[in-house]
């Protein structure tokens, strides 16, 4: 493949690069193909001349640019054809009836010139096998015999006039090697541009994820935050129920605690006494529910009894006269009965 000549697209000098890659050497310059392209400038004037120079149309062509080159660097076909004719060769368009009654496999021909709007293209047999000369591409590219005729359907297809070269092209070095040996291509070239174009888009492709990168960074931070929110809020709750839990764990000792101080001082007082205490349970069953406020007080009597019970004996005599004298009012109640 190294032995292959291939010139790479400068400018818009591709009738340079199709001519020299066609001759497989630089036998053309943008100066040369100039010359041509005046001398061809020339005779057209020359020919228009014969109808009279003072015509209008003569001087509406002097006015109007050359047709066969520009400022850009394109060629027209008649300059490529006769830059050919020095070397001997000709140009046979591809699909003219001529051409395609010849009933020729393409596979059969030496080169093809391709030609789109202002590009211009060669594609060339080498030894055995055909290259794709376009100098578009960053390298020559093999094209195998099955898959020529479908190329150059496609390029037809695509709008490329196609023309076949005949005459003996010159000999190379491209030539004589590859008509010893054949070769192989692992990679098909890119067209000239691809990898820059490709390299950009990755570097945009690589902004445009590092920017949602930051993106979901900040989303990641923002769901964290709530997060930490929410189980903020719950914990709340929870030491809330907890809190309610406890006053309620505590209401329940403290009214286990009343009940239980009932229970021992009906235990300890006398008959005529449990009278009075069982009127009092009556009275108290007769409550189920109690406040908050009423469960603070009777806690409050309950831990004053337990004080007044720790006092010394001289203030328990008044208690114990207090229970005398009931006993003695129990004992006259039941001498009265007797006598009714």
């Amino acid at each position: 493949m190294d032995s292959i000549f291939h010139e790479k697209q400068e400018g818009s000098l591709c009738a340079q690069h199709c001519l020299n890659n066609l001759l497989q050497g630089e036998y053309f310059t943008p100066v040369d193909l100039s010359s041509i392209a005046h001398q061809l400038d020339e005779e057209e004037r020359m020919r228009m001349a014969e109808g009279g120079m003072a015509s209008e149309e003569y001087r509406t062509f002097l006015q109007q640019p050359s047709g066969n080159m520009d400022d850009s660097g394109f060629f027209s076909i008649q300059v490529i054809s006769n830059a050919l004719r020095v070397w001997g060769l000709e140009l046979i368009l591809f699909n003219s009836r001529e051409y395609q009654s010849l009933m020729i496999n393409p596979i059969n021909e030496k080169a093809f010139i391709c030609n789109y709007k202002e590009h211009w293209f060669t594609i060339r047999k080498l030894g055995q096998q055909w290259f794709n000369l376009n100098s578009l591409l960053t390298g020559p590219e093999l094209i195998s015999d099955t898959y020529l005729a479908l190329f150059l359907a496609q390029l037809q297809q695509e709008g490329y006039s196609i023309f076949v070269i005949r005459g003996n092209l010159p000999e190379c070095e491209a030539e004589q090697i590859l008509g010893i040996m054949r070769v192989q291509q692992s990679h098909r070239p890119r067209l000239i541009g691809e990898d820059e174009a490709q390299t950009s888009a990755g570097r945009a492709a690589a902004l445009s994820q590092t920017e949602m990168g930051f993106g979901v960074e900040d989303e990641v931070v923002d769901e964290d935050e709530e997060l930490k929110r929410a189980l903020a809020l719950s914990r709340q709750e929870i030491d809330v129920e907890d809190e309610e839990a406890d006053l309620r764990r505590a209401i329940q000792l403290s009214m286990q605690g009343a009940v239980m101080s009932n229970k021992s001082e009906v235990a300890d007082v006398k008959p005529g006494s449990q009278a009075v205490g069982s009127a009092e349970g009556q009275r108290e069953g007769q409550n189920e529910t109690l406040s908050a406020e009423e469960l603070r007080k009777k806690r409050q009597a309950y831990f004053d009894r337990q004080q007044q019970q720790a006092q010394p004996n001289i203030s328990q005599q008044p208690d114990t006269k207090s229970t005398g004298s009931v006993n003695l009012d129990s004992g006259e109640d039941q001498q009265q009965k007797p006598s009714q």
